[in-house]
């Protein structure tokens, strides 16, 4: 056996093969080294492919950076006309100085996609943001609600409970002038009585409070009404005047706002 020729049992060929287990035939051996060397081959193909794209860009950006020499013919045509480096285009020479920068397409999408979808995400924000206004006005409106409707509750409790005080005023101060029966029923408080004739009495009233129905509003303005008008009394004072100019001199008014 010459010096050049390799022993196939020998350490050095063997040594070439690597990451096979022990066992495996000399045949599959070398046909594992083989694609481990063409898969070798194909990854340099493709790190060399790359390497010329970053060349590509590295030399196109080098490019830009320099500035446009002589040489190149619309620069000499611009020269001709007047034109020096560094000067605004344009007569006043107020136009652009540097070029249109160069803006390199390198996803997949057509002509117009970045502002399609630009007017896309404006749409949707705009959406949100009406979505937004809308819950906020709700939310307002619903607390605007649930105040004026705490207010309309405390003023009618307000109002029954002045109707309440007019109605025992009333019965008081008729009694002391020998009035027996009340003007109009509900002119005093209701007396909880069992006899047939008080029952006849309650029905007719029913009755005619079905054909007139009033408020408590409207029952406190007719009794304070008759309150100042026969006993010259005022329910928010509290006091029985002399007489009616007493009463319209020294009373700052008829309703229950006067005296706040």
């Amino acid at each position: 056996m010459s010096d050049e020729e390799e022993d196939y049992m020998s350490d050095a060929f063997l040594s070439k093969i690597q990451d096979v287990k022990p066992g495996v035939s000399m045949v599959k051996r070398v046909k594992e080294a083989m694609k481990k060397e063409i898969k070798q081959k194909e990854t340099n193909i493709k790190n060399r492919q790359k390497t010329y794209k970053e060349q590509e860009k590295e030399s196109r950006e080098a490019a830009l950076q320099n500035s446009i020499s002589n040489e190149n013919k619309g620069f000499a045509l611009l020269q001709k006309m007047g034109y020096k480096a560094g000067q605004g285009l344009g007569k006043e020479g107020a136009g652009r100085v540097d070029p249109i920068p160069l803006n390199i397409k390198t996803d997949r999408g057509g002509i117009g996609m970045e502002e399609a979808k630009k007017r896309k995400a404006e749409e949707e924000l705009e959406h949100y943001r009406q979505k937004v206004r809308a819950k906020q006005q709700n939310e307002s409106k619903s607390l605007e609600d649930f105040r004026s409707r705490v207010r309309t509750e405390r003023e009618e409790r307000k109002i029954e409970g002045d109707l309440r005080r007019s109605q025992r005023a009333c019965e008081q101060l008729d009694s002391q002038k020998g009035i027996t029966v009340p003007r109009e029923d509900w002119y005093w408080p209701k007396a909880g009585t069992d006899d047939e004739e008080d029952d006849l009495i309650e029905e007719e009233r029913e009755e005619l409070e079905e054909t007139v129905e009033l408020t408590s509003f409207d029952k406190l303005q007719i009794l304070t009404s008759y309150l100042r008008g026969v006993h010259f009394y005022c329910i928010w004072c509290g006091t029985t005047y002399n007489d009616e100019e007493d009463l319209c001199s020294n009373c700052p008014g008829d309703t229950a706002g006067d005296h706040e």
